[in-house]
Formats: structure tokens, C-alpha cells, sequence
């Protein structure tokens, strides 16, 4: 007989809550939520997080890179956040390889769990976006 912790009995109970509240929650995607979620354009990401600020600073790109690094030495335990910095890095004009790059990098001092979890995330969206581009 094997006995459940409290935390799974926790999640079991929370599981039926939300299919008793709504059936179809068991089947939500949070990937798919994200994806009504707007990319903003770099433009605006420039006039809102860059050089909108001070001309001398950092670009969009640069900032979006470091808010990727900040997420893998967190661990890359916030999958929606990791996704969504990645999707934006993108569109300000970062590359793959700058991408997987800065994760790399963050494996110093993350560790190799934290890089490898942000790497599969970044992976996740760099093969949706390759599907939008065909």
C-alpha cells in the first residue's frame, strides 16, 4: 500500500475542485493562454524598456537577454515568464544562438538542471515561431 503525501492529496482535492467547478479545466493548456497574449512590437519595446529612457542605455534586446538570464538563475521555474521573454527577445532582434547562448552562460551559476529546464522552454517557443514563419 503505498500512502500519499499531503501534498498530493492536496493537488488530488484541488484537481476534483476544478472539475467540479468547470470539466473543461482539465484539459487547459496555460501554452495556449499564452498565445493570446500580444508579442509586443520592438518599437514599443524600445519606447517603453530601452532607449525611450535614456538614449545611452541599453536596447530592448540587451534587456530582454539579461530578463532571460535573471529567469535561468532563478531556476527557469516560471515557464510561462521564460516562454514569453524568449518570444519578445525574438522579435526584438535577438537570435537563437544569443538566446541559448545567454542561457548557456547562466549555467555557471544556475546550475545545469536550471539551464537545461530554460533551454527546453526557449526551445518550445524557437520551434512554434519556426512554424509561423512556413
Amino acid at each position: 500500500m503505498t500512502s500519499k503525501t499531503p501534498f498530493e492529496l492536496m493537488m488530488e482535492q484541488a484537481q476534483e475542485l476544478a472539475k467540479a467547478f468547470n470539466p473543461a479545466m482539465t484539459s487547459f493548456d496555460p501554452k495556449g493562454f499564452e498565445k493570446l497574449w500580444p508579442t509586443m512590437p520592438k518599437e514599443f519595446m524600445e519606447m517603453s524598456f530601452g532607449r525611450g529612457i535614456s538614449k545611452e542605455g541599453l536596447d530592448a534586446k540587451t534587456r530582454l537577454l539579461l530578463t532571460l538570464a535573471g529567469l535561468t538563475m532563478q531556476g527557469a521555474q516560471a515557464d510561462t515568464q521564460v516562454r514569453m521573454t524568449v518570444r519578445h527577445a525574438m522579435e526584438a532582434g535577438a537570435t537563437k544562438d544569443e538566446i541559448a547562448e545567454t542561457i548557456a552562460q547562466m549555467s555557471m551559476f544556475a546550475g545545469i538542471p536550471a539551464m537545461t529546464r530554460a533551454m527546453e522552454l526557449a526551445r518550445d517557443v524557437m520551434e512554434d515561431n519556426k512554424d509561423d514563419e512556413t
